[in-house]
């Protein structure tokens, strides 16, 4: 097959892009900046902002897998034009070149449109792809860890620096590793579409307490879970908001995003089981991915 990519420079795209060159497709993946030249893959300069670049990625393709988004913007406007618009470009360019086979990976957010503005935008998005007539799909991955990622990285080195690990207030979550997603997501660009949602994950629901345990157990430490409080939390956010501006990264937005106490994945949308189960248990996905963080110098 053809694959067109969208975030396929990011941290799920380049798992995805490592799992569909192994099964010998060939990929098309959007890029902003330049990359090597790598066999299989060929890069199209642009972003989800340029109509052009999305039409030159998806012409001629087999399906595509939008991955690409914003997790964190100034203000609802930038979510949108992010998440909602630019999800609307890749499909307008899917239905101009008769790919109808659209896979789409929205976020548990979108269960919560008004919690936050992420999480509005991403339901937003979720509504162009539904609404359309191509043969969709839509994934909504919990939290995403594994090698190369940089997002629980703070997590892990608190772990093993201090032995406590800052959690947001009570609360139950998901995760998956990220080449268990990169897997769900190929198995359905190369299945029929059936207009579903799903909610995979790898089976197991944590308290953030235990995520904190766990996260300790990978780096050999037991570590002190240390819930924040909203409210403390929320001054956080002001604070950087004061210190970096548009670009603070603990913003209200996303203060309101970790406060909420269930981000688990519903048991009841799960892929269907001849398609695709979860392979990596939590130990071992948090074990390799100490390893990895250890390996590159991050802990």
């Amino acid at each position: 097959m053809i694959l067109a990519l969208t975030g396929g420079t990011g941290f799920v795209g380049g798992a995805l892009i490592e799992r569909a060159l192994a099964a010998a497709h060939q990929v098309r993946a959007l890029a902003r900046r330049p990359q090597p030249p790598r066999k299989g893959v060929t890069w199209i300069a642009g972003a989800l902002d340029d109509p052009q670049a999305i039409s030159t990625l998806v012409s001629t393709a087999d399906a595509v897998i939008h991955v690409a988004g914003a997790v964190n913007a100034p203000d609802r406007a930038a979510f949108a034009t992010a998440n909602i618009d630019g999800t609307r470009n890749v499909v307008d360019a899917a239905l101009t070149w008769d790919v109808h086979r659209f896979v789409h990976v929205s976020s548990l957010a979108a269960r919560e449109p008004a919690l936050s503005n992420y999480g509005w935008s991403k339901s937003g998005a979720e509504a162009v792809v539904t609404t359309s007539a191509l043969d969709w799909t839509i994934v909504r991955p919990p939290g995403v860890y594994g090698p190369g990622d940089m997002e629980q990285r703070d997590l892990f080195r608190a772990a093993r620096r201090t032995g406590v690990v800052p959690i947001p207030p009570r609360g139950r979550l998901s995760i998956i590793h990220v080449a268990d997603l990169a897997r769900l997501l190929l198995a359905l660009a190369e299945a029929p579409g059936d207009h579903a949602t799903y909610e995979p994950s790898d089976g197991t629901p944590l308290s953030y307490a235990g995520f904190a345990r766990a996260i300790g157990a990978a780096v050999g430490r037991r570590v002190v879970p240390l819930a924040l409080p909203a409210g403390l939390l929320r001054t956080a956010a002001r604070a950087d908001r004061m210190l970096r501006g548009m670009k603070a990264k603990l913003t209200a937005d996303r203060v309101a995003y970790m406060v909420h106490p269930d981000w688990t994945a519903d048991p009841a949308k799960a892929p269907p089981p001849a398609l695709w189960r979860p392979q990596i248990a939590i130990a071992d996905g948090l074990s390799a991915t100490a390893r990895w963080y250890r390996a590159h110098g991050l802990l």
